[in-house]
């Protein structure tokens, strides 16, 4: 948790997949530093919300998928006419495929680029329309270790991922002149919903391969986020990439042997 005065009280802030995961993490850190939250989610959940109530928070829940523009526009105008205006955007919404080259289709590719870039460019116009008026705001784009790391099955994951950072670098430049910073959180490896499927064996070679030996935990992700948003802790940086992942990006990310690595392409059986 945050133990500085981070100088967020009484800001707003709208996350969208806020409402499990490490997109809770942050709603959870920022409501501890009394920030009013709208946390944006397909599947909005009220006890998340009654949860950030109980902090201190004035939380909303808004349903929302952004992969729908009109959903990314309606859920800006319902957020802004709750709080009167956001003051934080932390765009963390995300959906993963790991699938090998010869079985992606379509449909799983324009899922997981619909949500985590295509959402994410729209989610930002959105941000930056409303915080250029006003000539302040601070957007946190919430990236991914696989960015660094290599690895079989995550060709769509990886594109998606990788493309958030020309984003956050042309809304860091473009909105400067506006008093306006945009940063890129990086997690490692946290338990989430993206995380679940990982077998028992893969993930104790993964906390092998990780630095500091251990899963992150969502509320350090939340910290992280707290001191990229806070104009007073963080009023100097823009533009910045900032790793929150125990060290994992300093190792490859790919735990078989060369024969299940080519096994990942075989045909079907009939």
């Amino acid at each position: 948790m945050v133990f500085m005065d981070t100088g967020l009280r009484g800001k707003t802030a709208l996350i969208t997949g806020g409402s499990s995961g490490i997109g809770l993490g942050i709603a959870q850190v920022l409501a501890s530093e009394g920030v009013d939250v709208a946390v944006a989610s397909r599947k909005p959940d009220q006890a998340v919300v009654d949860q950030l109530k109980s902090q201190g928070s004035n939380a909303l829940g808004i349903a929302a998928d952004v992969t729908s523009e009109s959903d990314v526009v309606a859920m800006f105008r319902e957020a802004i006419d709750t709080f009167g205006h956001l003051d934080l955007f932390i765009n963390n919404a995300a959906r993963a495929i790991h699938k090998p080259i010869t079985q992606i289709d379509r449909p799983q590719y324009d899922a997981v680029i619909g949500t985590n870039l295509t959402g994410c460019l729209f989610a930002c116009r959105e941000a930056a329309r409303h915080m250029i008026p006003r000539k302040s705001g601070a957007i946190l784009i919430v990236g991914s270790t696989s960015m660094f790391t290599p690895g079989p099955t995550e060709i769509v994951y990886r594109i998606s991922k990788y493309g958030l950072r020309p984003i956050m670098q042309s809304l860091a430049i473009e909105l400067a002149p506006h008093n306006i910073r945009c940063n890129l959180l990086i997690p490692g490896y946290y338990r989430t919903r993206l995380t679940a499927d990982i077998p028992d064996q893969v993930e104790d070679q993964l906390m092998q391969e990780i630095p500091l030996g251990r899963a992150g935990e969502t509320v350090e992700c939340g910290s992280a986020a707290a001191l990229l948003l806070s104009d007073q802790v963080g009023g100097y940086i823009t533009g910045a990439e900032l790793l929150v992942d125990g060290g994992v990006s300093l190792r490859p990310m790919f735990f078989g042997n060369q024969a299940e690595l080519a096994a990942l392409n075989d045909p079907p059986e009939a």
